[in-house]
């Protein structure tokens, strides 16, 4: 039993409505709805090893503003665990969202949809859709990459450069078969290292732990296996809603390189939120900014949401504070020089821890 107090804020809050909603393959899943009934609509998709609890601070954050749809990915959190290992893959994700969606929000209306992780390969998983597509304004990919995800994790050393031998470790790591047990000391550090940035104070910490230790081990094995095979390049293609990405820093999971390589493949970026310090855990580590994305492309995409700029504290310094950086376009000002990454919304904007 862990001894580390749970900060309020990462507590899940009771939702205002509960819905069990089967997939196209029968699977089951599990639907939390929060916030403001009748308001404008965000559908929130966590990513792997995680649950609806993944999401509590972004939650609490806009539950004054929106009605939030929050779901259990399949095999997570209260979720149906799929019978066998042919119900994992990208294709039933993208049905999932696609069973979500139908269910909470209505026809002729239009959600926007926040994807972390395999959360963000679901919504690219589903590109092309049209089914997903007439229900979405907008979509927030958070801390996610579309393939290539074993060839570019950092989990292991630098001084480890044999790219075989690298690829080799971090795909055991990736498929380990091991459970977790109880949240301890030493898991705690390894989660802290491997999914967040060195600044994460205990209570972020601990809350990440208690979440991805209940994920089934058999689940997170079947999912690792469908993320070490992962292409969603082509959906990622397909998405013609205006698309906004943001990106830890320090995250070793899904690096920068993927968010850069979204940015260019995305059919209306709306720009690249850097977040300096952060990993791969974002809308945990930093909920408020995380949120403000969200409501960024909500107030300019979505009939009926809160217009204006959501108010976000200043963050606490991470342990090695990053220096100020200049806004730097998302294209190579030679190629474009009349871009202004003042107001273009393709600019990679970074905050500062």
């Amino acid at each position: 039993m862990s001894t580390v107090q749970l900060p309020a804020e990462y507590v899940q809050p009771t939702p205002v409505e509960e819905l069990s909603i089967r997939s196209a393959d029968g699977i089951r899943l599990h639907v939390e709805v929060h916030g403001q009934p009748g308001a404008p609509t965000v559908v929130l998709s966590h990513g792997w090893t995680c649950s609806t609890a993944f999401w509590a601070p972004v939650i609490r954050e806009l539950s004054d503003r929106y009605r939030l749809v929050a779901y259990d990915q399949r095999g997570h959190g209260q979720s149906e665990i799929p019978p066998s290992r042919a119900r994992y893959s990208t294709r039933a994700l993208a049905e999932d969202l696609a069973a979500v969606l139908a269910r909470t929000v209505p026809a002729g209306e239009r959600a926007v949809l926040a994807g972390h992780s395999m959360g963000g390969m679901t919504i690219m998983a589903a590109g092309g859709r049209p089914e997903v597509a007439e229900r979405t304004a907008a979509n927030v990919l958070i801390s996610t990459g579309p393939a290539d995800l074993v060839a570019e994790l950092t989990v292991l050393p630098d001084g480890l450069r044999a790219p075989r031998l690298r690829r080799f470790l971090h795909r055991q790591l990736l498929r380990s078969r091991m459970p977790l047990g109880p949240v301890s000391g030493v898991s705690r550090a390894a989660l802290k290292y491997a999914t967040m940035g060195p600044g994460s104070p205990a209570g972020q910490v601990e809350a990440t732990a208690r979440i991805v230790h209940a994920c089934p081990a058999a689940v997170r094995y079947h999912w690792a296996g469908v993320l070490d095979r992962l292409d969603v390049r082509a959906g990622l293609g397909r998405i013609t809603a205006p698309t906004a990405v943001v990106a830890g820093t320090a995250d070793r999971l899904t690096p920068p390189v993927h968010a850069h390589r979204m940015v260019a493949e995305l059919v209306d970026p709306q720009g690249l939120l850097l977040l300096p310090g952060v990993g791969h855990m974002a809308p945990l580590e930093r909920p408020a900014e995380v949120a403000a994305e969200i409501h960024r492309m909500a107030s300019a995409h979505l009939a009926g949401a809160p217009t204006g700029t959501a108010s976000v504290p200043a963050p606490a310094p991470a342990v090695d504070p990053a220096p100020a950086v200049d806004l730097a376009p998302a294209v190579d000002p030679a190629v474009d020089p009349a871009v202004d990454p003042a107001v273009d919304p393709a600019v990679e904007r970074t905050t500062v821890a």
